[in-house]
């Protein structure tokens, strides 16, 4: 089997790194919700858009919660309905980060550039990787499971470009938000609040892809084939 229980005890720390984060998340952004801003979040995106000239950027309302993203393809931002309508610092702190998105692809964005092209490793890499791996190992395969670890290395490529795409996406709604007055003191706060603990989301996750590739490489290469 490739998984055992060395796997899950090397992927703890990011596991416990994430479960941290997502509590993080739910607090601060209920937190910030309580926070009023003089915009909503879908009124501030679109103001914030129209500020950078991207008028032909759309905003639609989707279902979920902290399901908004920013979609390159359509050149639209998708926010959650509790972000669309709300007026608080949360809303309009989510709401801004996901133009931030829409202005590093107006500007191409060189880290956003790259993700864009590893999006088919994000896609297909784990699966690909797992199939390889299993395949290679019930084969002996030497190269299958070579390939197996490269699938997955591309994963973790695009998880270490996602990085700074998210953190300059953060950094640009933190400075949008502040240079068009539409939070206060009090809401800025907040708003970093929320952002930072969202930042710590994606490093968990890259770390869990690294520990992951990690334990693949001794797994398969170095260590124990039972």
């Amino acid at each position: 089997m490739i998984f055992n229980p060395l796997y899950f005890l090397m992927i703890a720390p990011a596991l416990i790194l994430a479960f941290w984060a997502q509590s993080r998340v739910r607090s601060t952004f209920t937190t910030g919700d309580q926070v009023p801003a003089r915009m909503s979040g879908a009124q501030a995106a679109r103001y914030l858009l129209d500020q950078a000239g991207l008028q032909h950027v759309g905003i639609e309302e989707v279902r979920g919660t902290l399901s908004d993203h920013y979609d390159p393809s359509h050149r639209v931002l998708r926010l959650s309905s509790p972000v669309y309508h709300n007026r608080s610092a949360s809303a309009v702190g989510i709401a801004a980060h996901e133009a931030g998105h829409a202005l590093q692809h107006a500007t191409n964005y060189l880290p956003l550039v790259f993700r864009s092209a590893a999006v088919p490793a994000a896609q297909f890499g784990p699966t690909a990787s797992i199939i390889l791996l299993i395949v290679g190992a019930i084969m002996q395969s030497g190269p299958l499971i070579l390939l197996g670890i490269a699938a997955f290395g591309a994963f973790v490529v695009f998880q270490l470009i996602n990085l700074p795409v998210e953190f300059d996406a953060s950094s640009r709604a933190k400075r949008m938000l502040d240079e068009y007055q539409i939070v206060d003191d009090q809401g800025a706060v907040a708003v970093k609040r929320v952002l930072n603990a969202a930042a710590w989301t994606y490093v968990a996750a890259t770390l869990q892809a690294v520990l992951t590739l990690l334990y693949y490489v001794l797994r398969f290469t170095g260590g124990s084939r039972d």
